[in-house]
């Protein structure tokens, strides 16, 4: 019962995380519609109805052609504009933002050319500039898709939510392991379907059923607490691996928006991947760790209040389902 206990104490220093105000990184994105003719889109997040004060610098050679558009969508200041340079190439040209110090905060940028390079960088306080390389390396493109599916899983509250809530509810460490390589197996395979165009899934109902299927452990926990052997505990790896195709889904939502360079496609896709099982293994690990050093602390939690758990792991979960279905639901005009 000690074990539960800690668990519980766990549970609630990662809840504060999730219910944390998060700001998702800003993306400058720039499109080349023609030869030598640029399309810009700088979308920064907003916090307390401001924008975060970030300024964005691109390439000397660029010339703004007409006004700048600006839109709000939820969360977020968008603005669009056209550029032209008489440069045949930017390549070697340089672009910053500015204030990433001073927000804490962090800017994918994308870069898409006409002849199908792509360009991708997290820009940050500590290497805030990119210089436009004539050809990325093999090595440049591993370790930066590598750092983009590791922060991609660190970020995501409702993947490591699920990655939690299979913690509390497998019992033993082979069964746990099953699952979770079930769990990762089946998002590779999804990751790679979608990513290659062979497999296609609207986004948003992708999103809802990942946050059902956090509903659906919740109640699992509920149901190994009242003392009933439930599905998931049966068969986890099962449980694991189908909700695992939706996860994967989403992995690849992130990826498309981020984008693939056309030459080194399996590279990139691969590293990614391996990426998000860095940064999955990371959060495993770091709440074991925690568990082990709690297990040392005179802790005591009612009985009553570890019951609660898993009632909040579903309120989470059902609060970011019904979002995500308003979302895509014709309904979602009316809000």
């Amino acid at each position: 019962m000690f074990k539960f206990r800690i668990i519980f104490l766990l549970f609630w220093l990662l809840a504060g995380s999730l219910s944390a105000d998060t700001i998702n990184p800003s993306l400058l994105n720039i499109k080349e519609s023609k030869l030598g003719w640029y399309d810009v889109t700088w979308k920064v997040p907003v916090k307390n109805n401001r924008s975060l004060d970030l300024s964005m610098h691109l390439p000397e050679s660029f010339e703004i052609i007409g006004a700048v558009v600006q839109r709000v969508d939820p969360g977020a200041l968008i603005e669009t504009s056209r550029h032209k340079t008489v440069k045949p190439s930017i390549m070697g040209e340089k672009i910053s933002v500015d204030g990433l110090n001073q927000t804490q905060s962090q800017v994918l940028l994308r870069i898409e050319l006409n002849d199908g390079s792509v360009f991708s960088k997290i820009l940050k306080a500590d290497a805030s500039e990119f210089i436009i390389p004539l050809k990325a390396s093999k090595l440049d493109v591993a370790l930066e898709y590598w750092e983009m599916g590791t922060i991609h899983i660190l970020e995501g509250t409702d993947h490591l939510l699920f990655v939690f809530s299979l913690l509390l509810l497998v019992v033993g460490i082979m069964p746990l392991i099953k699952a979770i390589t079930a769990f990762t197996v089946a998002h590779s395979i999804t990751l790679v379907l979608t990513t290659l165009g062979l497999l296609s899934l609207p986004a948003a109902p992708t999103e809802a059923i990942i946050s059902l299927s956090i509903m659906f452990l919740a109640a699992e926990i509920i149901h190994k607490y009242r003392g009933q052997l439930s599905l998931t505990e049966r068969y986890p790896w099962v449980v694991a691996f189908i909700f695992g195709l939706f996860h994967g889904l989403g992995f690849a939502g992130a990826l498309a928006e981020i984008g693939i360079p056309q030459h080194e496609v399996p590279l990139a896709l691969l590293m990614f991947n391996v990426g998000v099982e860095t940064g999955q293994l990371l959060f495993i690990a770091g709440v074991l760790v925690i568990i082990a050093l709690l297990r040392r602390l005179p802790v005591k939690v009612p009985q009553g209040a570890l019951q609660t758990v898993p009632y909040v792991i579903g309120a989470i979960a059902a609060f970011w389902t019904i979002e995500r279905v308003i979302s895509f639901l014709p309904i979602s005009s009316m809000f």
